[in-house]
């Protein structure tokens, strides 16, 4: 009889669901919020969030019901004539809450699937370290500030130093989520998150990324995690650099093979971008010291304007080989090379292997001479 009880009661659980296995039902609520006012659903996509469905809030309370048969993603309310930003939360299919705080969108709650209950519980962790953080900025703001004026570069530096170290607790704890949390969908975003930023060694993101549910593998930030990767062992220092070919700025198309020097330095850079835009002055230093001595560079282009890829090759007097597919951030030859962010450096040997990566400056300059002088 028991048996028999203990059945119907499951059933009666599963007769209670309001969604069906490919469905999401979100459930909303804004108090304070004027009938009318609309609330937005957003998914990210690989050119960032894009709108889903939008509708209004009534009585304090909204509601999203549709299908999501891609797997998990990240997802994002807004509500409209809120400036505070967005709710961040995990789409997938099941019953889904979400409670916005008006007056401080980082208060908001969200629950109900086991990703979002563990994206909450990441976000209440995270939030003590991000308020000591703010403390810690909000009372030395103006001691920041009177450093500046006087150009007192040791008290800057310490309360940059000191601030630092928010980050790293931050960084500390989302690596530790990651390890407690392999059946988390945020575990495989948090990776991605290490690997956009580079502040967490390949091989430790490949050991979390191996020790991941194989359904979280399966989606799509899993899928390009393990891209980077595969690609990162493609390109690791000891290895030999892959080749490539792209146009130069004529339109012929060059190829890293025929453009090795004694030393090369393959260059990712872009005109867009002001950090690389800011080096480029010691790399034509570093170039016009140590060309003649067998140093060779070829400049791989994330432009997707050729007038200004040129232009600013010109003003910037980078004389040496260029290429660009001109495809932005889906250049072949920086998804080749795992590039995520620029500049981006890669240093070989007369054999076309990989001595170095993303040096700077003095260091840069003293691994040039030390290749040479072999």
């Amino acid at each position: 009889m028991r048996k028999i009880l203990l059945l119907a009661g499951l059933s009666l659980l599963a007769s209670c669901s309001k969604v069906g296995d490919t469905e999401y039902l979100i459930s909303g609520t804004a108090t304070g919020i004027d009938n009318g006012k609309m609330a937005i659903l957003q998914i990210q996509n690989e050119m960032g969030p894009v709108s889903k469905d939008t509708v209004k809030v009534e009585n304090g309370k909204f509601e999203f019901k549709g299908e999501f048969k891609e797997g998990p993603e990240i997802g994002f309310i807004i509500i409209e004539s809120l400036d505070s930003g967005m709710v961040p939360f995990i789409l997938e299919n099941g019953e889904i809450t979400i409670t916005v705080d008006k007056d401080t969108i980082q208060k908001s709650k969200i629950s109900g699937t086991n990703n979002n209950d563990k994206f909450q519980e990441y976000n209440d962790g995270s939030s003590v370290i991000y308020k000591k953080m703010l403390a810690f900025q909000k009372n030395n703001q103006q001691k920041f500030m009177d450093a500046q004026k006087v150009n007192d570069t040791a008290t800057m530096n310490s309360l940059r130093k000191q601030n630092m170290t928010f980050q790293n607790d931050m960084d500390k704890f989302s690596e530790t989520f990651v390890e407690k949390n392999p059946n988390a969908f945020l575990s495989s975003l948090l990776l991605e998150n290490f690997i956009g930023r580079q502040t967490l060694e390949a091989a430790k993101i490949e050991k979390l990324y191996n020790a991941l549910a194989s359904d979280i593998k399966k989606t799509k930030s899993g899928v390009r995690v393990n891209d980077f990767i595969k690609s990162q062992k493609a390109v690791t220092i000891g290895t030999m650099a892959p080749d490539f070919s792209a146009p130069n700025p004529e339109g012929k198309n060059v190829s890293l093979k025929e453009s090795l020097g004694k030393v090369t330095i393959i260059d990712f850079w872009a005109s867009w971008c002001g950090p690389c835009r800011a080096e480029n002055p010691n790399v034509v230093a570093l170039y016009n010291e140590f060309h003649s001595k067998g140093l060779n560079i070829i400049g791989v282009s994330l432009d997707k304007d050729a007038a200004k890829w040129k232009e600013a090759i010109a003003k910037d007097q980078l004389t040496w080989t260029h290429v660009s597919n001109l495809k932005f951030w889906e250049d072949g030859i920086a998804k080749q090379y795992n590039v995520k962010s620029i500049p981006a450096t890669f240093i070989l040997d007369a054999t076309g292997k990989i001595v170095a990566k993303d040096l700077r400056g003095a260091e840069l300059k003293a691994k040039i001479a030390e290749l040479l002088a072999k």
